[in-house]
């Protein structure tokens, strides 16, 4: 009975869960005015809400857009946080301890607080209405260099130095050595990164004012509260589910590696 019980209560809190995701995929294949009802299934089902939306936005250069910003940030994380993470891990010298305790104290900081330093220095570059003021603000993250550095200090030291006795320099180690040996934490440092790439809205509302440039979450946001949805709210609703469909769909293939990723990436000293 306990473990009945267990599963119900779990059942119940999936469901409060998936219910609203549920709601907004049917809702947006649904007739207008039918809506306002909140029923679980609609009398019949339309695109023409998705009709709408593509014919009022390009959706689709949006994608594109969205895909390679958030794909470019992954990737330079990956690299500079495994480069940054090395150093911290295995190689000696002065201040080491303090950079690491001073990247532990930026997570504390909000955005915000760097957010008018940071668009003062894109606009001198002259980076506004570019992909670099997209991508290279999120180069650096510190959650990736902790996590980099915790599992690389559980790598033992005599791979790394038979790997120098074969004349291996430093960043040889890094992406033929160690690598190979961070699946997990080179696949949840990657999820997480690319996930919240995807989903950044406030920088790019900030930076990006060309349409063609725009970022799905961007161009989504000023769909809906922007006034050319015209208060229908089927079709932005479709909006959305095109906005959450790839996280979600990457999110089911991804599942189990990124479970096991988080499980096996422990906090080591």
């Amino acid at each position: 009975m306990r473990r009945i019980l267990f599963y119900i209560i779990l059942s119940a809190a999936a469901l409060t869960f998936i219910y609203p995701f549920y709601w907004m995929i049917v809702a947006s294949l649904s007739p207008e005015n039918e809506l306002g009802n909140l029923t679980f299934l609609p009398s019949y089902l339309t695109l023409n809400s998705y009709a709408q939306m593509f014919d009022k936005i390009p959706i689709g250069r949006s994608f594109i857009n969205s895909l390679i910003v958030a794909s470019s940030i992954t990737l330079g994380v990956l690299i500079l946080g495994s480069m940054v993470g090395y150093a911290l891990s295995r190689l000696r010298f002065k201040g080491r301890n303090f950079i690491f305790y001073l990247i532990i104290f930026t997570m504390t900081l909000p955005f915000q607080i760097t957010l008018i330093p940071q668009y003062i220095i894109i606009v001198k570059f002259g980076w506004v209405d570019t992909y670099l003021a997209l991508i290279i603000p999120y180069l650096m993250n510190a959650l990736a260099i902790i996590m980099f550095r915790q599992y690389f200090k559980s790598i033992p030291q005599d791979l790394i130095d038979a790997a120098r006795i074969d004349g291996c320099g430093e960043l040889q180690i890094i992406f033929r050595i160690l690598w190979p040996n961070s699946i997990p934490a080179i696949i949840t440092v990657g999820i997480i990164t690319f996930m919240a790439s995807w989903n950044e809205v406030l920088w790019p509302l900030i930076v990006i004012r060309d349409e063609q440039l725009m970022t799905m979450p961007q161009l989504v946001t000023l769909f809906a509260v922007g006034g050319r949805a015209e208060s229908q709210l089927g079709v932005k609703l479709a909006a959305a589910v095109m906005l959450a469909l790839p996280i979600m769909i990457g999110y089911l293939f991804f599942q189990r590696y990124f479970i096991q990723s988080m499980a096996s990436t422990g906090m080591k000293e």
